[in-house]
């Protein structure tokens, strides 16, 4: 856009003391999002263990605020950057498409946070696993419990929708409220599916192990691949959505904070905002039915 972002970028580079924050900042990440997918790793890892080491007995949940914390930085900046397109960019598809960068490289994120964890759930023993993902099993089977009968029935829509609309809610208002408050509902959403897609492998492995035993790997990677591609069809649009809501309510806090009411720029940044908003409706909208009408066909 117009003006340039690398000064924007420094301008904010005097609040940057912390080792997280120097690591990626969004221009780069804009550039090269593929690096947040390596970095969504390594966060995940060492959230991981470093959760079992100090805090063991509530490494589940420790866990997820110690990866939230390592992304915060990425994504307080990113939010103050894409309200500073609001003011200046003029049209609304250049907007959106403005922020649609912001919106790849964080789901690249959320892959690697994912990927990390689903690795780590089927490597690690069997211990270790059922006490780092404990709360996370615990909301999977609370969920099932609540999704019964034919998974193609307008019910089982009805409840994802419900459940889907919440998160959504909670990301506007986490963003708003806590400027990147929307991380953490992220955070614990990509540790309940990487639990999810980790059991799913573990179990089917598992079962196939004890027929055929472990001569042909390509079983096994077959497996993983169908792990992933279970949760991950309708769990992708489903995380952008959250991504784009998450996004709107961090740009209207930063509006309300640098902008003034009743001001044709505060307008311009509102009506930007809600946009981003039906946009996450439509998203979660198309991904409860994909999540409800096309995966169970294949799966």
């Amino acid at each position: 856009f117009s003006y340039s972002k690398e000064k924007y970028i420094n301008k904010f580079s005097n609040f940057n003391s912390m080792v997280l924050e120097s690591i990626i900042n969004p221009l780069k990440a804009e550039k090269r999002p593929w690096q947040l997918f390596l970095i969504g790793l390594v966060y995940a890892t060492v959230a991981l263990f470093l959760s079992n080491w100090i805090f063991k007995e509530h490494a589940s949940l420790v866990m997820v605020f110690l990866i939230t914390g390592a992304c915060i930085p990425l994504l307080y900046n990113t939010i103050k950057i894409e309200e500073k397109k609001d003011t200046i960019l003029e049209g609304e598809k250049k907007l959106l498409k403005e922020h649609s960068k912001a919106i790849f490289f964080l789901i690249f994120l959320f892959l690697g946070v994912t990927t990390a964890l689903v690795m780590w759930y089927i490597i690690l023993p069997a211990g270790f696993v059922q006490n780092t993902f404990q709360v996370q099993t615990s909301t999977i089977q609370s969920i099932n419990a609540r999704i019964t009968g034919n998974a193609f029935n307008t019910r089982t829509l009805t409840a994802i929708l419900l459940n889907n609309f919440k998160v959504l809610i909670f990301c506007i208002l986490f963003s708003f409220l806590y400027g990147a408050g929307a991380i953490f509902i992220l955070t614990w959403n990509s540790s309940v599916i990487a639990a999810a897609i980790g059991n799913f492998v573990r179990t089917n492995i598992s079962s196939y192990a004890a027929h055929t035993g472990f001569a042909k790997i390509t079983a096994y990677l077959q497996i993983l691949s169908l792990g992933f591609l279970r949760y991950l069809i309708h769990g992708i649009p489903e995380i952008a959505a959250y991504f784009v809501a998450g996004l709107a309510g961090g740009i209207i806090s930063v509006a309300v904070i640098r902008e003034k009411f009743g001001t044709k720029r505060f307008e311009k940044i509102i009506i930007d905002s809600s946009d981003l908003i039906l946009i996450s409706v439509m998203i979660i909208i198309l991904a409860a039915f994909i999540e409800v009408y096309i995966t169970p066909i294949f799966f």
